[in-house]
């Protein structure tokens, strides 16, 4: 299975992506349990996060772009509050 990819894109690409017409999602501290039905792609806004898999931690925060496999489960771990966008599918 593959894993989380985290990278910073440039604003450039994230107009080319639409990311402004993706929906919003927010999150308090906290942890929680989480599976990936499909393949979600995320842009965060502000905040940080730690997420667990069986593979390691990804660390990711504010000006990343996350890209979720379908079919990983994982622990999140809500560092300070998140504010993202995100998309499902490819």
């Amino acid at each position: 299975m593959s894993e989380i990819k985290v990278k910073k894109p440039s604003q450039e690409e994230l107009d080319s992506m639409g990311v402004d017409g993706w929906s919003p999602w927010e999150c308090e501290p906290s942890t929680f349990d989480w599976e990936y039905s499909t393949k979600e792609t995320a842009y965060v806004l502000e905040g940080r996060v730690r997420v667990r898999t069986d593979a390691g931690e990804v660390e990711f925060g504010q000006g990343d772009l996350v890209t979720f496999p379908k079919g990983m489960k994982c622990k999140w771990n809500v560092i300070e509050k998140i504010r993202k966008v995100y998309k499902f599918g490819d």
